[in-house]
């Protein structure tokens, strides 16, 4: 599309009611990840098709109406760390108009283009419009509107809402008085005793797993390396979709669930680990007055399915449950998650990782992925490489459509998954989905069923406290943050570690010991801190060998989780 003029038009809107009021929960975490990653990394898009005939005046007159109708369209978030939303009971918005000449070729596929490229600037919480809208036209006929949304006022559920709506007022119809939850009424029901008590066993859930479950998926040699930085990898197969159609019936699962169940074997497979701990962000849009809200109400639901059974059919049954578990539990005050998080590893010992993402959209009305050209994919599947993102995880995927093709989109680190074992796993997962379609599958033999390998770690390696833990890459971080000390880590049993440092001249303690090592975790997810320290003067005449350490005489020792070092 050749592009012949730019206009940017303000809208002016009046009427709402001026409201200010605590954030919800949903809001708050969205605004905690916008601040810790940037809105540009956490903001989504969407493309809204404009029905032929509209006229531009139509479509600035819907978007007037749908921030009438919606107090998240007129919220902003005051504050450095916002806690509050102030909404807005008139104002103004700015939209975009794009004129060309021609249509072009592929007028939805540059409008999806348009879209992304409005994520690359950060929305400023305080003053913004939640909404960056641009209204492509051709020869000032309006044919799509593409838009950025700010993750802090809405979710993609809401702007599968919004769009729907759009449609209905260019359509000449009417919209039903609303009747969900505004951000601000659903504050005040969070802040009820049952909104409490849901809250707080949400974050009881969330702690079991995160002083049991592995603290990384992948602990191995090549993840210290893990920088971040993944390439985005998109499968799309129409032999997948017919496969996970299958082997639902044949199972009696519903699709959406032996897709989570594969991935999960698999990537429990690929990790090594008994345990799959994956965040799965969901909808949160369970109860009535909630399906239809304009709000931000996904959050992540964590779920943890333990692989230790025979087969395929034996986890899907165990995997329906665990996942009902998991969004039951994805309701949460994300302040006080990440205190529970951090008081949870300190006496732990370990560092929690969000190693794995996996986020289902396809149920959405709003597709926010990338827009697949129709037809057959040939070669099937078909694998296509897009552009390095910075991901606060290891392995992110997004399932799009699971018919009539499996497309999903998947960022692995390089430095966990070159290019070959990141596509070898994509089509893992659709040689497993073709497995399971025709019989159950034994999980001793997904390497030869998937062509998937597990993690080598080496002899070093060993499992403590439901994790993989390397003692010596223990003893070189605890060394290495007490400045060079010797030290010395011996495995006394499955449960535990006990570390061994020669302190010379210098002050040292278990506390501060311990301290040093947590902070020297992050990013070395083989390194688990052991249950107890034991300080010495110097090191034995021979300190390889752990029984010399133990005849050395004790200066003090402790767990190292408080500061008065109990024993």
């Amino acid at each position: 599309m050749t592009q012949t003029d730019t206009r940017t038009l303000t809208v002016r809107y009046a009427g709402g009611v001026a409201r200010r009021g605590p954030v919800t929960m949903g809001q708050a975490n969205m605004i905690r990840c916008i601040l810790r990653d940037g809105a540009a990394n956490v903001s989504i898009h969407d493309v809204w098709p404009v029905p032929a005939g509209t006229t531009r005046e139509q479509a600035l007159d819907a978007l007037r109406r749908l921030v009438e109708r919606h107090e998240a369209l007129r919220t902003t978030f005051p504050g450095t760390v916002p806690r509050e939303q102030v909404v807005a009971a008139e104002g103004e918005f700015p939209v975009a108009v794009l004129d060309h000449d021609e249509p072009g070729p592929d007028p939805a596929q540059y409008a999806e283009s348009v879209a992304r490229r409005a994520r690359d600037h950060d929305f400023r919480l305080d003053r913004d419009f939640p909404l960056r809208l641009s209204l492509l036209t051709v020869g000032g006929a309006p044919t799509h509107l593409a838009l950025a949304a700010s993750h802090a006022a809405t979710d993609g559920g809401a702007l599968g809402i919004l769009r729907e709506e759009w449609l209905t007022l260019l359509s000449g119809g009417e919209l039903p008085a609303p009747t969900a939850l505004t951000p601000l009424g659903l504050a005040a029901e969070e802040a009820t005793p049952a909104g409490r008590r849901r809250s707080e066993a949400s974050l009881a859930y969330w702690e079991r797993i995160i002083r049991t479950a592995p603290q990384a998926m992948f602990a191995e040699p090549r993840a210290e390396a893990a920088d971040g930085l993944a390439p985005q990898l998109t499968l799309r197969s129409r032999r997948g979709a017919l496969a996970l159609a299958r082997a639902a019936d044949r199972t009696g699962g519903l699709p959406s669930t032996v897709l989570i169940t594969a991935w999960c074997t698999l990537v429990g497979h690929r990790a090594g680990q008994t345990t799959c701990v994956a965040a799965v962000p969901t909808s949160n849009r369970f109860q009535p007055r909630l399906t239809r809200s304009v709000n931000t109400l996904s959050q992540d639901a964590l779920l943890a399915l333990d692989l230790r059974v025979p087969s395929f059919d034996a986890l899907l049954r165990k995997a329906w449950g665990a996942a009902l578990n998991a969004y039951r539990h994805s309701q949460f005050d994300a302040l006080r998650l990440w205190e529970m998080i951090d008081r949870a590893t300190v006496e732990r010992g370990s560092h929690f990782a969000r190693d794995v993402v996996f986020n289902d959209v396809s149920a959405l009305p709003a597709t926010l992925g990338p827009k697949a050209p129709p037809g057959v994919p040939d070669p099937d599947p078909e694998l296509s490489w897009g552009p390095v993102q910075a991901l606060p995880t290891k392995l992110l995927a997004f399932t799009f459509r699971t018919e009539p093709l499996l497309h999903i989109g998947m960022w692995a680190d390089p430095a966990l998954f070159d290019r070959d074992e990141a596509e070898g796993f994509l089509t893992g997962l659709v040689r497993l989905l073709e497995a399971v379609a025709d019989a159950d599958v034994p999980l001793a033999g997904l390497t030869a069923v998937t062509g998937v390998r597990p993690a080598e770690r080496g002899a070093g390696w060993r499992q403590i406290d439901g994790c993989w833990v390397s003692p010596p890459a223990v003893a070189d971080a605890l060394g290495t943050a007490l400045g060079g000390l010797p030290v010395h880590v011996t495995v006394d049993d499955p449960e535990g570690l006990t570390a061994f440092i020669a302190s010379g001249g210098t002050p040292l303690t278990p506390h501060r010991a311990h301290t040093a090592l947590m902070a020297a975790i992050p990013g070395r997810p083989g390194v688990l801190a052991p249950r107890r320290y034991v300080i010495v003067q110097d090191p034995p005449a021979d300190p390889g060998r752990a029984d010399a350490w133990h005849r050395q005489q004790t200066l003090t020792e402790g767990t190292g989780r408080t500061p008065a070092d109990v024993t």
